[in-house]
Order: structure tokens, then C-alpha cells, then sequence
């Protein structure tokens, strides 16, 4: 049977999603203490394949297994094999054509920016920081510019392996919380450093070194060299991952979760 879960991780306990050589990644944790649950190897697929440094709050895999299991053993039994850093939040056996990779239509992504003039100690790798003061105003008419169905080459990693760097976006949102800066995402699918990328380039707008009109040049260029440089991972959640309604996962998988971190 396929089993479908919802994991949350901290990233910065790791070094990405995918498997490493010396079992860095968060696929290996979450293999390792699959595999003591089924008895037999697991090989999980996720929807959102995560940087080193980056963060979900509801990141969704999936796995095969011919063990039968108490419903619970999926996540308490699994959760007591894990390490700290990662937990699984709920579990349901699904349709064997569902993937969660494949299947999944749109996902969604939050940045959290501590703007202040001292970085952060006690939210150090869990938030984003930039020193100088931002007009998020500026921002926010900078990112409702990305909206929409666009070339997003000027925002994409050189190593960047996707077919094509058109994505369409639903969602490209700045609003700032006390001294956090909030950005929201929502698209079809996300470019290799895409948001990071944006971030970026929308402090830039904020710290008033270009205008917000800037970052429909930059789209019109398709020039990565000229946009800003890629920034930090520390702040970048997975918060949600979309699917058909066929599916019926937990709402908290298809839902922008807020991290259980303190905004004000």
C-alpha cells in the first residue's frame, strides 16, 4: 500500500532534502526510521525537493510498503525514530497513483526576515536577517509585478536543471510584521533558487537602491547577472503543497502553515 505523510523539518539540522553519502539529508533520517517501522528498506518521494538550510512546515511524501501498521505506528512510532529536528504531523494510506512530486499542482513558500539592525541570535538558521531599514511599501508594489505567467531566467540557479523557467504566479506578497519582513509564494512550481533569488532582489527595491519598476525590467531581461545576489536560506519555508481534491490529505498539507515561530 502507498502511504502519504506530512513532515515538518528545521533545515538548518541538515544538509537539503535529498539523500547524502554520509546520511546528511532529511530523506535519509526519515528513511532510517521508516525502515524500523516496516521492517524492510523505504525509499520516500517528496513534493519539494529542500536546499540545505531550508526549512518546511508541511512538506508532503510519500512511500510503498506491504507492512500493515496501526495508524499511529506512522507517527508515533515513526516520530520516536526520528531525531529532533524532524517530525512527522500525520499520515493517511493513499491511491497508488498518487505521487507526491508529481501530482502535486502548485506549492507554497514563506520567507521570514528579521529586519533590524543587529542579526538575530535566538532565531539564528531559522530566520532571514538584513541590517538596513526596508520600505516594504516599495516591496510589495515591486512584487505584484511577479505575478502572474512569466519568464522567471533572471531569478534561476545556474545549475538551475528545470525544462523550461516559465512559472506562473498565483502569489508574490510583502507585508512586514514589527521587525519581521513577510514574503509569501505561491506558484505552479518554483525555478532552483527562485525564491531566494526574489527575496533578494526585492531588498534591493526595499533598501532603495532600484525602483520597484526594476523587477519588471529584470523579468524582461532574463539576465541572472543582473538581478541581485541569491540570499540566505535561513528564513525559506515549505508551507504547503497543493493537490487535486480527489486526494483528500490533511488541509494542513494544502494550506500555508505559519512556522511555529514567534512573528512579534
Amino acid at each position: 500500500m502507498r502511504i502519504a505523510l506530512g513532515v515538518e523539518y528545521a533545515g538548518d539540522a541538515f544538509l537539503g532534502w535529498q539523500s547524502q553519502p554520509h546520511g546528511r539529508g532529511v530523506q535519509d533520517a526519515l528513511e532510517q526510521a521508516l525502515a524500523g517501522i516496516c521492517a524492510h528498506p523505504v525509499r520516500v518521494h517528496c513534493a519539494g525537493r529542500t536546499d540545505a538550510g531550508v526549512h518546511a512546515s508541511a512538506q508532503v511524501v510519500h512511500f510503498d510498503t506491504a507492512s500493515v501498521r496501526p495508524p499511529g505506528a506512522w507517527v508515533r512510532g515513526v516520530n520516536a525514530l526520528l531525531p529532533a529536528a524532524v517530525a512527522v504531523r500525520w499520515a493517511v494510506e493513499i491511491d497508488e497513483d498518487f505521487h507526491a512530486r508529481y501530482r502535486a499542482v502548485a506549492r507554497r513558500y514563506r520567507y521570514l526576515l528579521h529586519n533590524t539592525p543587529v542579526r538575530p541570535a535566538l532565531l539564528a538558521g531559522r530566520v532571514g536577517w538584513f541590517h538596513s531599514p526596508l520600505d516594504v511599501e516599495r516591496m510589495a508594489a515591486a512584487a505584484a509585478l511577479l505575478r502572474g505567467r512569466h519568464d522567471f531566467s533572471a531569478f534561476r540557479a545556474a545549475g538551475c536543471q528545470a525544462r523550461t523557467p516559465v512559472r506562473d504566479l498565483y502569489q508574490a506578497e510583502v507585508t512586514r510584521h514589527g521587525e519581521y519582513v513577510v514574503f509569501d509564494f505561491h506558484a505552479d512550481g518554483f525555478l532552483h533558487h527562485m525564491i531566494r533569488n526574489l527575496v533578494g532582489a526585492l531588498c534591493y527595491v526595499g533598501k532603495g537602491k532600484h525602483p520597484p519598476a526594476w523587477i519588471g525590467e529584470l523579468l524582461m531581461q532574463r539576465d541572472r547577472t543582473r538581478a541581485a545576489p541569491t540570499f540566505m536560506p535561513d528564513g525559506l519555508y515549505l508551507c504547503g503543497v497543493d493537490y487535486p481534491a480527489r486526494w483528500s490529505l490533511p488541509d494542513e498539507g494544502r494550506i500555508i502553515a505559519l512556522p511555529r515561530i514567534p512573528l512579534i
